[in-house]
């Protein structure tokens, strides 16, 4: 079980900075590609769901790294 979530660590850490240098101030990252106009003002679908999936992944590899410390 130990290899299995030291393994699952690994993947969700390049996983979540991956999504997390996604994120970027107001005119980079997904929001300053060209996916929200300039008179819209907030966010688009886009940035709300990268920022979704983003806190189901930090979630997840909180929750792994307890199991993980757990059968240390």
């Amino acid at each position: 079980m130990t290899p299995f979530l030291a393994v699952m660590q690994v993947f969700l850490v390049f996983v979540l900075i991956a999504l997390i240098l996604m994120h970027s101030g107001r005119e980079a990252g997904m929001g300053g590609m060209g996916f929200t106009p300039a008179s819209q003002g907030g966010t688009h679908i886009v940035e709300r769901n990268l920022t979704r999936l983003t806190i189901v992944l930090a979630v997840l590899f909180f929750a792994n790294s307890i199991a993980l410390f757990h059968y240390l």
